[in-house]
């Protein structure tokens, strides 16, 4: 888990860093606030992950944040550049909010159990 944490975290960064330079000039204004969005839940989610690792964590939780990551900040990356790229990838207008309630589902996890589910 430690190598995919780092590697969404180093992911993150470098898409937020796309966004902010190479993409501001490109996408109209709505699209890049849809990508930033997609950059701050993915980097926030990364972090979580990182910290539920630290100790003991439901496996669950981890496994709902990452897939949420994936579904929901990887459709909005594609749907937002989708013009850019010369796609039409409306079709993954419906994962968003999929994604989106597996990233509330991970927090969700969390309440009520103070088991561990250690991956190690």
């Amino acid at each position: 888990m430690k190598n995919t944490i780092a590697i969404l975290g180093a992911l993150a960064v470098a898409l937020g860093a796309l966004g902010a330079h190479a993409l501001k000039d490109v996408l109209d204004a709505s699209s890049l606030a849809s990508f930033k969005t997609a950059v701050l839940y993915h980097l926030f989610h990364s972090i979580a992950l990182l910290a539920i690792t630290r100790g003991k964590y439901k496996r669950i939780t981890a496994q709902l944040w990452l897939w949420g990551i994936i579904l929901f900040s990887g459709s909005i990356y594609l749907l937002s550049t989708d013009e850019l790229m010369g796609l039409s990838l409306s079709f993954l207008g419906p994962i968003t909010p999929l994604g989106g309630l597996l990233l509330i589902g991970g927090w969700i996890s969390l309440l009520g159990s103070n088991e561990a589910n250690v991956d190690k």
